[in-house]
């Protein structure tokens, strides 16, 4: 089997090639850039706005699992171009090279379209998938957390420090990258369980954490016992226009962000779990969050 990939530079994309080389699959990976050889992966050259390269990327595979995506873009039209207009390519190059599974990564904001303009081009993106006409499974992670991340690194940071901010009172759900990854190729085979649904896995906590549990577990996992104060949206929303000011495109918290941040509830919704029969999260999130601690260390990002 070969799958075609997008994203597979990044944080989620990289774990998912090291599950399929465990699992013996071979892999068609977009890249904007240079890679180093890999077993197993053939590298294409391009990007999501390249049609030719889509075209490439896809042809001869039996799959495609739609990772690549903007989460920080200045304005409503960087999201749109990055996660819709990429994404009606992508199908348009799997419909010509008559590729018919497609699993698109979507998120939890697209359930709320009006708090943000990532959420609203990711609720945008995935009504592409569902008129497609292709065999489409949908997935809205919650959080993702895990080694080579740099979002969640940033309170891994705080809670080293003592003092882990967040969003006022509320909770959400998380899932560790390697259970994500897990999911995503046990996803690639369709059938009457996944086929033309969508789908909202997690770590296997019920009801997700509060804001205050997830700070104080990372804390534990750095070895601290940090304060967790909630901040409101106007501090928020000033802090995310210092942050723009000392980072420019490379800040963290975004005006954008915070519209999504301050909604009180990121849980899953239960009604759209993985069938247990394909899939169950297998990583405790405490040991994760330990494990995810140890590797910033080992490659001195802590």
């Amino acid at each position: 089997m070969t799958v075609a990939i997008t994203g597979a530079t990044g944080f989620v994309g990289l774990t998912l090639l090291d599950e399929a080389a465990r699992r013996g699959i071979d892999v068609q990976a977009l890249t904007r850039s240079k890679q180093k050889p890999r077993d197993g992966v053939r590298w294409i050259s391009g990007d999501l706005a390249d049609e030719a390269a889509l075209f490439d990327l896809v042809d001869g595979c039996e799959a495609v699992i739609h990772v690549a995506g903007v989460v920080n873009a200045p304005d409503a039209a960087g999201f749109e171009e990055g996660n819709v207009r990429g994404t009606v390519r992508l199908i348009d190059a799997a419909r010509k090279a008559g590729v018919q599974r497609f699993v698109f990564v979507s998120s939890l904001s697209a359930r709320a379209p009006e708090l943000s303009n990532y959420g609203a081009s990711k609720a945008r993106a995935e009504r592409q998938v569902r008129a497609s006409g292709l065999d489409w499974t949908i997935l809205r992670p919650p959080g993702i957390f895990g080694p080579r991340d740099r979002e969640v690194l940033e309170m891994f940071k705080a809670a080293k420090w003592g003092v882990v901010p967040m969003p006022p009172p509320g909770r959400a759900s998380w899932i560790h990258v390697e259970d994500l990854a897990r999911l995503l190729l046990a996803l690639v085979p369709g059938g009457e369980d996944v086929s033309h649904r969508i789908f909202e896995p997690d770590d296997g906590r019920r009801n997700g954490w509060s804001h205050r549990e997830w700070g104080r577990a990372i804390g534990w996992a750095v070895g601290r016992r940090p304060w967790v104060p909630h901040l409101s949206q106007g501090l928020l929303e000033k802090a995310a226009k210092a942050d723009r000011m000392l980072r420019g495109g490379k800040a963290k918290l975004t005006p954008d962000r915070v519209g999504y941040m301050v909604h009180p509830d990121w849980t899953v919704d239960p009604g759209k779990a993985v069938p247990q029969a394909r899939w169950t999260p297998q990583v405790d999130p405490r040991k994760g969050l330990k494990d995810t601690a140890r590797w910033y260390r080992e490659h001195k990002w802590l």
